[in-house]
């Protein structure tokens, strides 16, 4: 991660300039930006399948400010108990091993959300990379959700998910939230990630599924508790390989895991 640090510098810089842009501008036409806070307890990482964390808690804090559809966030992960898959120097205790910065810029029309991104991983271990993404989603029943991301630093791939979502209303302020993800990847080069029948071609193939279930409780007028679920499988055997290969167990490639946020809004 040290390796990125100028780069993270400078993204974040990017992100400070953005939100005094934009509350300047908000100030003038008396208007506020916008803060959103939360943290995250949960039981496992999983991120595009594959396991990064093994028999500890994970602790996720966000934060992200926007003004007029365009955000700055910054992610990070905090792995309570570092498995030697991924440890280091840090196996067996605590470790901060993730960094994600993303600017953003979302809009809607009458008919659909979309928007892009630009997505910078600083992640221990590995090295540093960054992906865009653009992304649309349907203003209409389960809310089809169509999301392209490209890696366009160090490991040169595409991943591609399509999403449904929806809520049940509980009451007036409460709903029980359900969502469905399936994906697809392709990796251009073997070098970066190989095919595990052909090591002399590429990974190319229907990656990971996730379905989800969470439900958010209200906290006065600024705050929430959201209790969620998670369950994680590979959608091919080609995945299930690389899958298993790539986690911190090992022997695994599907995964039930969860926990709760607490988030806060401005």
């Amino acid at each position: 991660m040290k390796k990125g640090i100028k780069k993270i510098g400078g993204i974040a810089l990017a992100g400070v300039l953005l939100t005094g842009i934009a509350a300047s501008s908000a100030w003038a036409e008396e208007e506020k930006p916008t803060a959103d806070l939360s943290v995250s307890f949960l039981s496992k990482y999983v991120w595009r399948g594959w396991e990064f964390s093994k028999d500890s808690m994970v602790i996720e804090p966000s934060m992200t400010v926007g003004y007029k559809g365009f955000a700055f966030n910054i992610w990070g992960n905090l792995d309570t108990d570092e498995h030697e898959f991924l440890g280091g120097v840090d196996e067996d205790s605590s470790s901060w091993n993730e960094t994600d910065l993303t600017l953003s810029y979302d809009a809607s029309c009458d008919f659909a959300d979309y928007g892009v991104g630009l997505i910078y991983y600083a992640v221990d271990g590995f090295e540093d990379t960054q992906e865009l993404y653009v992304t649309a989603s349907l203003k209409t029943i389960l809310a089809p959700t169509l999301t392209i991301y490209r890696d366009y630093d160090v490991a040169d791939s595409w991943y591609v998910t399509f999403d449904i979502s929806h809520s049940f209303a509980i009451n007036e302020t409460m709903s029980l939230d359900l969502g469905a993800k399936v994906s697809y990847y392709d990796y251009d080069d073997e070098d970066d990630l190989a095919d595990p029948d052909d090591a002399s071609d590429a990974y190319s193939a229907f990656h990971d599924g996730v379905i989800s279930a969470s439900m958010t409780f209200p906290i006065g007028d600024y705050m929430s508790l959201t209790p969620e679920l998670y369950y994680s499988f590979p959608l091919s055997s080609e995945a299930e390989d690389v899958i298993e290969a790539g986690s911190a167990n090992g022997d695994d490639s599907d995964f039930v895991y969860g926990g709760l946020t607490f988030s806060m809004s401005f």
